[in-house]
């Protein structure tokens, strides 16, 4: 009798890699010459919510632009973290972005449902809090799973960890 293989879909972010993203776009902004005298920041506001400021929207765009191309450098997916409209305060902008983890109910009966539907037979979906165990006993039925959850495209981050 062969034994099930599993593993987990998770949506996390991995923080150290976010915070190395924020210096990096920090330093940038400090030496490039179209931020030079606007007196532009990005900073953690928190441990989820980032802040950006500067003197106009553009700028600000231009900050959030910079953070962004950071994080993909890092290998952080930039559906794990939403920006809001950039908003004016007084004669600042400011723009924020937070960074999100776990799968919600809703979307774990999603992926849920797509696997049951179009899934391998035989692969069992079980949803935990903010994760969901995906196991079989054919392991290629699994990379079947992974596959088919990867070109869903869903519009949350996704990484598949716990493979046994």
């Amino acid at each position: 009798m062969a034994s099930e293989s599993s593993f987990d879909v998770v949506s996390k972010v991995e923080r150290q890699e976010v915070d190395n993203a924020l210096g990096q776009a920090a330093r940038e902004i400090a030496q490039r010459f179209d931020f030079k005298g606007t007196d532009s920041s990005i900073g953690w506001a928190g441990e989820e919510h980032i802040d950006m400021e500067s003197e106009s929207e553009e700028k600000v765009k231009a900050i959030w632009d910079v953070f962004q191309s950071k994080l993909v450098k890092r290998g952080v997916s930039l559906k794990a973290v939403k920006a809001d409209d950039p908003r004016i305060s007084g004669k600042r902008w400011k723009m924020s972005a937070s960074t999100s983890e776990g799968i919600s109910q809703e979307n774990a009966k999603k992926i849920s449902k797509l696997v049951r539907d179009e899934g391998p037979k035989g692969v069992k979906v079980q949803i935990q809090g903010d994760e969901l165990r995906v196991s079989s006993k054919k392991r290629d039925d699994l990379q079947e799973v992974q596959r088919m959850i990867k070109d869903a495209d869903y519009d949350f981050a996704v990484q598949f960890t716990n493979y046994r």
